[in-house]
C-alpha cells in the first residue's frame, strides 16, 4: 500500500519547510528562492505557495522586498495543516473494502480499525510542528542528523568542487556586475551542464537520455569576506532520472592586485542517476563536476571581462 504524498502535497511540505527555516530572519522568500532551495519546478511553486496562503499558513506581499513568509511561528504550524492545505482533509469517508456480503450493509469488520488508523495518523501529524521539520532539515544539511536504517532514498555520490579563474578587471568593478541578480546565470549554467553531460556521455554510461536543463537558480545576497565578495549559489537541473543534478555552494570574488581578481566556485555537486538507476563512479563523477564548474566559471569570467550588460533579475 502506497502511503506517500502526492506531488502537490510533497511540494507543499517542502515549501513550508523553506518558509519555516527563514522565519527567524524576518525576510520573505521569493518564488525563485523557494524553487531553487527546495527543488520545486518553477511552474508549480506559485500554485503551492498559493495553497499555503489560502490555508492561512503563509502570507504574501508584493514589491522589491516582497515574497512569502509564514503567517505565524513554525512552532504553531502543524504538519497536518500543511498536508491538508494541498491534499484536502485527511478523513475516512468511504468503506475500505467495498460492498461486501449482504450482512455488511451498514458497516464492515474493518471500520473500527481503519477509523482508529486514520485518527492516529491525524494525531501524529497534528503534534508534529513545522519547527521540528525545519530543524531536521537543517541538521540533514549540516550532516548531523542520524539517518534511520529504513531510509528510502537512494544514496547518490557527491563531490566537493573548488575551481577558480582569473578575471582581468579590478574586483570593485566586477562586484557590481555579479550582484545583479541570478537570472543572467541561467544560459551559462545550461552550457556548463551540457559540457558535463558531454563528458559523461563520451567516457561514461548513458546516452542522450542523460541530458537535462537548468530549471532553478538561486544567487544569494552578497556579503564581504577578506576584502572580497561572496554569494551563495544553488542550481537544480531536471532530466528523465529520478535524482536531479544539483550544486550547492558559494561564488567568491577576491582581488589579486589593482587590475585583476579571482573568481571561484566552491561547493558540492550531485549528478543525476544513470540509466536504470546506475550511479556514476567517483572518478567519473569528479571529472563531470570539474568540467561543469570550470565551464561555468570560464563563461562568467568572459562575460564580466567583456562588460556585457547583465539582464535584470
Amino acid at each position: 500500500m502506497n502511503l506517500t504524498l502526492t506531488k502537490r502535497g510533497d511540494y507543499a511540505v517542502r515549501s513550508a519547510i523553506c518558509l519555516g527555516r527563514a522565519y527567524t530572519s524576518g525576510t520573505p522568500r521569493k518564488l525563485r528562492q523557494v524553487s531553487a532551495e527546495m527543488a520545486i519546478p518553477r511552474t508549480f511553486v506559485s500554485q503551492i505557495l498559493g495553497d499555503l496562503v489560502h490555508a492561512q499558513i503563509a502570507v504574501s506581499s508584493f514589491g522589491t522586498n516582497g515574497g512569502y513568509r509564514l503567517a505565524r511561528p513554525p512552532e504553531q504550524v502543524s504538519l497536518l495543516e500543511v498536508v491538508e492545505a494541498a491534499e484536502g482533509r485527511l478523513a475516512h469517508d468511504e468503506c475500505v473494502v467495498g460492498e461486501g456480503p449482504c450482512h455488511w450493509q451498514r458497516v464492515c469488520p474493518l471500520h473500527g480499525s481503519w477509523t482508529e488508523l486514520v485518527s492516529s495518523t491525524r494525531a501524529l501529524l497534528a503534534r508534529t510542528s513545522l519547527a521540528e521539520l525545519a530543524d531536521r532539515d537543517a541538521r540533514l544539511e549540516a550532516g548531523t542528523f542520524l539517518v534511520p536504517a529504513d531510509a528510502h532514498r537512494l544514496q547518490a555520490l557527491t563531490v566537493t568542487v573548488a575551481e577558480s579563474v582569473t578575471v582581468e578587471l579590478p574586483a570593485a568593478v566586477l562586484a557590481g556586475r555579479i550582484s545583479a541578480g541570478g537570472s543572467w546565470l541561467v544560459p551559462h549554467l545550461q552550457a556548463a551542464s551540457a559540457a558535463g553531460d558531454a563528458l559523461r556521455v563520451r567516457v561514461g554510461p548513458g546516452g542522450p537520455a542523460w541530458l537535462g536543463k537548468t530549471v532553478a537558480v538561486h544567487l544569494g545576497e552578497p556579503h564581504g569576506f577578506d576584502g572580497g565578495l561572496e554569494l551563495s549559489l544553488a542550481w537544480e537541473a531536471t532530466g528523465p532520472s529520478a535524482l536531479f543534478p544539483r550544486f550547492d555552494g558559494a561564488l567568491r570574488l577576491a582581488p589579486l592586485d589593482e587590475d585583476r581578481a579571482e573568481l571561484s566556485l566552491l561547493g558540492r555537486y550531485r549528478p543525476p542517476l544513470g540509466v536504470a538507476g546506475q550511479v556514476l563512479d567517483e572518478a567519473l563523477l569528479a571529472r563531470v563536476a570539474r568540467a561543469t564548474v570550470r565551464t561555468l566559471l570560464r563563461r562568467v569570467g568572459r562575460v564580466l571581462e567583456d562588460g556585457v550588460p547583465l539582464p535584470e533579475p
